[in-house]
């Protein structure tokens, strides 16, 4: 036989899994964290910029004979003054002006563009002319073979990022990769955010609407106001679980059967010898081994489902703490607009954890990172945040254990409030009497 609080859970459960919005953010929202994810690599295969052509007016000699073209920026020396260059060129991307006195003055320097340029191609433009005048000073010392020195001297480094564990032997060390680590770190905090946000201001709206409805009261006659507020919020719970396995099902087999698929052939290739020859045979396959590092991540089923399995401990943890306070709220007020003064104070701790997130990222092991993840308040975002880096794994359960334990706290004094703000009607009560309901007997 089902209990009260069991009925109340179903029917939660029931109203919310069966609405059309539920499916629709159900299938697309792994659909978006994968395009988050994956976008910014793909691009970086498959993109190529337009050819900008830009006219190059050197009043020193020196800059523009040195100057390299790219597929994406081609220069044209032109013998013009910049006055007549400007007007003559005006259907190039750009001209670029190089004063007389480039050697003595470095700053010298102007680019008229013809629309709008970008940081990067500024960058480019700069870089180049810089290395022009530190060969032409270094000419000055005389040095024989200089171009030669230089060349021989230049050196791309690429890093390779390991696990490092005394149980394994160096050469099968396992890869990590901050850039993934990062995009998790962002991803998975802003899904707390959003789950914490969501959800419990869904529990707050329905114990309003059932308020100013006259359910609760008739429904107070049978069933305890504690196993009300409980079977609201467990059953709402079950609503973001559900949610989440459904995504740990989709992710786990969009990265392992549909990822593979979509990339270059290029990245796949290095994809098989780094699996085969560690990373020293990926480098040889002439793909940046940054990115095969972060595809091995993306693809690694076991490091998803650990990801995916901590966001489901933390997210279930986060809810019932905010959902519980979020149903007290809702029980004592009549309106959403009088939950606003009462709804701030929850709010302030979920936007600190979004700032702290920041830092997070910066340093994953600072004592601001760790403290922060401690306190069962922000815990659930910065926590998350701070996973995806390999943490140890007892601070995470550390975190989960003041996490839950605080929610039993939290919902005993939710549950004092939500006994008697339901009954009440045509008040506006203040945190000085929620107190003060709290300890009503």
């Amino acid at each position: 036989m089902k209990s009260k609080i069991g009925i109340i859970i179903g029917r939660e459960f029931n109203e919310r899994v069966r609405k059309k919005s539920f499916i629709i953010t159900t299938l697309l929202t792994p659909l978006l964290m994968l395009g988050l994810m994956l976008t910014p690599m793909l691009i970086t295969f498959y993109s190529e910029g337009d050819l900008k052509q830009i006219a190059v007016v050197d009043d020193s000699k020196i800059i523009a004979p040195a100057l390299q073209s790219t597929p994406e920026v081609e220069f044209v020396t032109t013998p013009l003054p910049i006055e007549i260059a400007r007007k003559e060129f005006s259907g190039y991307f750009a001209v670029l002006h190089i004063g007389s006195d480039i050697m003595e003055n470095p700053r010298n320097i102007q680019l008229y563009a013809n629309g709008s340029t970008s940081f990067g191609l500024e960058q480019n433009i700069a870089t180049q002319i810089e290395m022009v005048l530190q060969n032409e000073k270094l000419k000055k010392y005389n040095i024989e073979n200089l171009q030669q020195i230089l060349a021989e001297t230049d050196t791309d480094i690429s890093l390779q990022s390991f696990k490092n564990s005394t149980d394994t032997e160096e050469e099968e060390a396992e890869s990590s990769s901050s850039a993934v680590a990062t995009v998790l770190a962002y991803v998975l905090s802003f899904m707390l955010y959003m789950f914490l946000i969501i959800y419990g201001v869904m529990v707050m709206q329905s114990v309003i609407e059932e308020k100013n409805n006259r359910v609760l009261e008739v429904m107070v006659s049978s069933v305890r106001p504690f196993d009300m507020m409980m079977g609201k919020i467990l059953g709402v719970a079950c609503v973001a679980v559900l949610q989440i396995v459904i995504w740990a099902a989709l992710i786990a087999g969009a990265a392992y059967f549909i990822l593979p698929n979509i990339l270059p052939d290029e990245i796949v290739a290095s994809l098989a010898m780094m699996k085969e020859g560690g990373v020293a045979a990926a480098a040889q396959g002439g793909a940046e081994v940054g990115i095969i590092q972060a595809i091995m991540m993306l693809t690694d089923i076991g490091y998803i489902l650990k990801i995916l399995a901590s966001l489901l401990i933390f997210v279930i943890g986060g809810f019932l703490l905010y959902a519980a306070m979020f149903a007290a709220v809702g029980s004592s007020v009549d309106s959403p607009q009088d939950a606003q003064q009462l709804q701030t104070p929850l709010m302030l701790p979920i936007i600190i954890s979004l700032f702290v997130m920041l830092s997070v990222i910066n340093d994953p092991s600072s004592n601001l990172a760790f403290w922060f993840s401690m306190v069962p308040l922000t815990s659930p975002i910065v926590m998350m945040a701070r996973i995806p880096y390999e943490i140890p794994t007892w601070e995470i359960i550390v975190s989960a254990v003041l996490l839950y334990a605080t929610f039993i706290i939290v919902v005993w004094g939710a549950g004092k409030i939500y006994r008697v703000g339901i009954l009440m009607h045509g008040k506006k009560p203040n945190l000085k009497e929620l107190w003060r309901w709290m300890r009503y007997k």
